[in-house]
């Protein structure tokens, strides 16, 4: 019979998804749960399982296509004599056998021809060893490429892990064998403050320029940037954080910690806690702007921006103050953990009233992060170092760290947003050093 594979509900204020690219094409037989689209919404991309086993038999949408939730986007054969279509489940996000990376990378233009499969006995080695997004994989499978080679090629993410540029970098240098290296190009910035978006000269032959398209994600991205730039007044303020307490208290817990949690106890469930207090203090931090009136949020929705092979997303701990210090703490690991492995839901990246941006994990001291709208400010985390301060008249070695607020000077005066960052220092110098965990 002839099942009618339909555009999946990816949350409850998703109503529309654009087909970014076919993994499978007519013809072509699949299992049940294989992957066999991948598709984006203003939200988040996710790949598609199909639900059924059998063969592809029609694509009734394109890539590039924006398709309704429900409408059927293919059909395909499955065991059985019956013609008749069938109403199809609504299909869950897939879920990728392994972690991704960050850097944003661009939309694959090149995957089209069917070569030889990579051996599955070598694939089974590849995912003992190395860690390979489906995508990644997928790659190598159309453009035959071996276990063997797929392990040598030198990974840009985190941890060395190969990201979709990298393999498509290698199998452009194998098809271009000329004198000639090939040019490298440095990935797009995948930052919230990223708020242009450079358009691409014309390829002209020998000047050195590699055009990359754009992804889905990467337009949003951009979009949303400029559209913030053009809507919020941004002003930015900074303060010097002593982080001696909570200091202590990670390093005396870290161990028992990560034995009873299996998560490792970072200083960002500290900073969002005592975020959480400020804003209870300062509710028009935690509001937004619509036309002439003023949304004051009495929940606390915190956004954390987590940077993915895809871009920057920013999942949202939805209700945060009703967690405690190691609620908060599972929480963003398990966002962060299933924002980096494309298991978001729409839903997940929705709703926030407040954001954090952890650009210190990367070594930067001082930032500015742009306002996620339509919130009216945001939270920019530098790195911690040891700086020489004065303690009670005397010089001492602490761990230091600075914090910048951004906001949007239509609703909040500079008094407001100082007083906002004075009170957050004074919650986080104040922590117990003995507290327990």
């Amino acid at each position: 019979m002839k099942y009618d594979m339909v555009m999946p509900k990816m949350g409850e204020s998703i109503t529309e998804g654009t087909i970014i690219k076919w993994l499978k094409q007519i013809g072509d037989t699949v299992e049940k749960d294989e992957i066999v689209l991948e598709i984006s919404t203003d939200k988040v991309d996710s790949e598609i399982p199909t639900p059924v086993a059998g063969k592809i038999v029609e694509l009734i949408a394109n890539e590039n296509d924006t398709v309704e939730v429900g409408k059927v986007i293919a059909r395909i054969e499955t065991e059985g004599e019956a013609e008749s279509a069938e109403p199809v489940e609504e299909s869950p996000v897939a879920e990728e056998k392994s972690e991704v990376t960050s850097a944003s990378e661009p939309a694959s233009a090149e995957a089209a021809a069917a070569t030889e499969p990579v051996d599955t006995q070598k694939e089974e080695k590849i995912e003992s060893t190395k860690f390979f997004s489906p995508v990644v994989l997928n790659i190598a499978r159309t453009e035959g490429i071996s276990a063997q080679e797929l392990e040598s090629i030198e990974g840009t993410g985190i941890s060395g892990r190969v990201t979709k540029k990298d393999i498509l970098n290698y199998v452009e240098s194998k098809k271009s064998a000329v004198a000639a290296p090939p040019l490298s190009a440095t990935a797009p910035a995948t930052t919230a403050e990223t708020a242009t978006t450079p358009t691409p000269s014309p390829v002209i032959s020998g000047e050195g320029v590699e055009v990359i398209p754009m992804d889905h994600i990467r337009k949003k991205i951009a979009e949303h940037m400029v559209q913030t730039v053009h809507t919020a007044a941004h002003v930015g303020l900074y303060i010097e954080i002593d982080m001696y307490n909570v200091h202590r208290i990670r390093e005396r817990s870290k161990n028992n910690f990560y034995r009873k949690e299996g998560i490792k106890l970072t200083f960002m469930p500290f900073i969002s806690e005592a975020v959480v207090k400020t804003l209870k203090e300062f509710p028009l931090i935690n509001a937004s702007i619509d036309g002439d009136n003023i949304l004051v949020k009495h929940f606390i929705n915190l956004g954390i921006a987590v940077d993915t092979e895809q871009g920057l997303i920013v999942p949202v701990i939805k209700n945060t103050e009703s967690l405690n210090l190691t609620g908060i703490a599972r929480a963003i690991n398990d966002l962060a953990s299933r924002a980096r492995n494309r298991k978001l839901k729409p839903d997940e990246v929705s709703g926030g009233t407040f954001s954090i941006s952890n650009f210190g994990v990367f070594g930067t001291k001082i930032g500015f992060p742009l306002i996620n709208q339509p919130q009216v400010a945001i939270l920019g985390v530098g790195g911690l170092e040891k700086r020489a301060i004065v303690v009670n008249d005397a010089i001492a070695i602490r761990p230091m760290m600075d914090i910048s607020l951004t906001f949007d000077h239509r609703l909040i005066d500079g008094a407001l947003g100082a007083q906002f960052l004075q009170r957050l220092k004074e919650h986080l110098e104040n922590y117990d050093p003995e507290l327990q965990l």
